[in-house]
């Protein structure tokens, strides 16, 4: 007798929810930190308004900005975005806040981008330097790095 059959087993159906459900999970730190690291980059973004008057002080007069007035910028806490809550300069670093919408791992978390100068010849343009990462050869970094978020967190560029 030749009995044919047509579609699968209960087993069969549960080991491949199974399989599939074991990828998930796999996946799913990977997908978490991304979201933080996006958010992260996307806060940063915001420092660009900062980085202009302070690159342009240090040409001018080899000295930094002390804080958001002597930047020509608004108080910290005007300086906001959807997962910023303020952007603070102190003495020539660049402080983000994160708040706002950001993700619970990154509320009150703090990065720091610094700048990187050549105190021999300050016609060299500033570089940054952001969190944990290390200033490029034959530069000086300024300013004190407050950077509070975990590594596992960070882009590439910042540990």
């Amino acid at each position: 007798m030749n009995t044919r059959r047509n579609g699968f087993t209960l087993i069969e159906l549960m080991v491949v929810v199974t399989v599939i459900s074991i990828l998930v999970l796999m996946t799913l730190p990977t997908y978490y930190s991304k979201l933080i690291r996006d958010q992260i980059v996307e806060g940063s973004a915001l420092a660009n308004l900062a980085k202009g008057p302070i690159a342009a002080r240090w040409a001018a007069d080899k000295s930094f900005p002390v804080d958001n007035a002597a930047a020509g910028l608004p108080v910290a806490e005007l300086i906001v975005g959807n997962v910023v809550r303020a952007v603070s300069v102190q003495d020539g670093a660049i402080h983000i806040t994160y708040g706002n919408r950001a993700h619970g791992k990154l509320k009150d978390k703090t990065l720091s981008l610094r700048p990187a100068v050549v105190e021999e010849a300050p016609v060299v343009p500033v570089a940054w330097v952001c969190g944990f990462a290390s200033g490029p050869d034959k530069m000086t970094v300024m300013g004190q790095n407050r950077t509070d978020i975990p590594k596992e967190y960070l882009p590439l560029n910042c540990r």
